[in-house]
């Protein structure tokens, strides 16, 4: 069976991405990665960032003799399956997005920095912060959630993926986007998709933001349409 990597969003874990990996292993030779600093994975001192996940992939593909793979990425996933078909063409047959937030500037990464605030979660939604402390109990959560913070205001200097970068990405992608995402515009995620050279695009009905809302069954058929 042809292997598929399975990459998680920020402030997640690969746990959440259980329930489409059995759907999807029966077709594929499936694998789910923690990224450093997240969930099960080892700990780390280093800087959150896209070249550290994508090195967190590139060791792990060598590790299991993976030569080749697809990947799908949730949210801050789908980026690093983006970054790694830039800079490591040779590792990727094709990718699938969901829900990946291309567009990073200062005031982007400014409005999503507020969101992370975890004295506020605590008091708002604890029962979330109780979520994140079980699963980043390696990390500490709030830990977590102030490397991410520091990763998206340095996106938001330099976005590390522009328009002529997603131009030389030449492996098939499916751009997916839920029609009910609060974080990522349909005018960005169209930017992409018209840059990519083998781009397609799709759009889930009734689908929020975070990976809980979105409907399993279907998100695996359009990702077993397109990789077929």
């Amino acid at each position: 069976m042809k292997p598929l990597i399975l990459l998680h969003g920020a402030i997640g874990a690969g746990d959440q991405l259980e329930p489409l990996a059995t759907l999807l292993s029966s077709q594929y030779d499936v694998h789910v990665i923690d990224f450093s600093g997240h969930g099960a994975a080892r700990p780390t001192v280093e800087l959150f960032s896209m070249e550290l996940f994508a090195n967190d992939v590139r060791a792990y593909m060598l590790s299991t003799g993976l030569e080749r793979a697809s990947i799908f990425g949730h949210s801050m996933g789908g980026y690093v399956a983006m970054y790694l078909a830039r800079h490591s063409p040779e590792l990727i047959d094709c990718i699938v997005t969901l829900a990946t937030k291309w567009h990073w500037d200062e005031a982007t990464a400014a409005k999503e920095t507020r969101m992370l605030n975890a004295d506020k979660i605590e008091q708002k939604v604890p029962s979330f912060a109780e979520t994140l402390h079980k699963r980043h109990a390696a990390h500490g959560w709030k830990n977590v959630l102030a490397k991410t913070a520091d990763m998206m205001l340095a996106l938001g200097a330099d976005n590390p993926l522009k328009a002529e970068d997603h131009a030389a990405i030449t492996q098939p992608s499916l751009i997916l986007l839920g029609d009910r995402d609060k974080m990522v515009s349909l005018e960005e995620t169209l930017a992409v998709y018209k840059a990519l050279p083998n781009g397609q695009m799709g759009m889930l009905p009734g689908t929020g933001h975070p990976v809980e809302q979105v409907d399993i069954e279907v998100l695996h058929f359009f990702i077993n349409r397109f990789l077929r």
